[in-house]
């Protein structure tokens, strides 16, 4: 029904190894640092007692296993799906930063400055992880409408929904704010028409964020 209200929250996965490393992950993965797992716990206690009826996350583990965190002792499964997956890197991942902007001067500028433009070899580009993820999120509220949903997932992916929403233009995708680790975004719907109540919010932290 149309006044049915509908909760998405959408959180990156906590910090990883290679996030300290300032290593480009993708669809590669690495653990949660220590850290990373408190901020995950650090949301979950946040969302203790609000109503979860649905979890979904990127197929990748550091998603997975923040999601798990976050659930705590709900009895809820963790759907898995590759469409919530970081962008592909190709030939980028595993490496550094540093290495990238060395290698690859100016498809890293695109990447950051205007991402319409990026692509190295078999990577995504922005717009085919903006129309998975979006196609899914939208497939998502369609088959739970009036529930309360989880979705786990990464940067970009994050940036891209959070951007769909906004009706933000890709050359603006980077602009503030700033999505840490464990950040939450919260989007209500109210039969189709969504509002955007948290953006990358960090309340939840115990300690100040770091860049990762």
């Amino acid at each position: 029904m149309a006044n049915h209200i509908t909760t998405v929250y959408i959180v990156r996965h906590g910090q990883t190894e290679w996030n300290v490393e300032h290593r480009l992950q993708g669809h590669q993965d690495s653990p949660l640092t220590e850290f990373g797992v408190r901020q995950a716990e650090w949301l979950g206690e946040a969302m203790e007692n609000e109503a979860i009826d649905k979890m979904y996350s990127s197929s990748s583990g550091r998603a997975h296993r923040t999601a798990e965190i976050i659930r705590g002792s709900r009895s809820i499964d963790i759907i898995d799906t590759d469409d919530f997956k970081e962008i592909g890197l190709g030939s980028w991942e595993g490496i550094s930063q540093t290495e990238a902007k060395e290698r690859y001067p100016e498809q890293f500028d695109y990447f950051w400055k205007d991402p319409a433009q990026f692509q190295v070899d078999n990577s995504e580009t922005f717009q085919q992880v903006s129309e998975r993820a979006v196609r899914k999120l939208n497939e998502i509220v369609s088959e739970h409408r009036g529930k309360s949903i989880v979705i786990v997932t990464h940067t970009v992916v994050v940036k891209v929904l959070m951007a769909y929403f906004e009706g933000r233009a890709m050359n603006k995708l980077w602009d503030l704010p700033y999505i840490h680790p464990a950040c939450l975004c919260k989007v209500k719907f109210v039969g189709d028409e969504p509002s955007i109540l948290l953006h990358g919010d960090v309340s939840h932290y115990k300690e100040n964020p770091v860049p990762g």
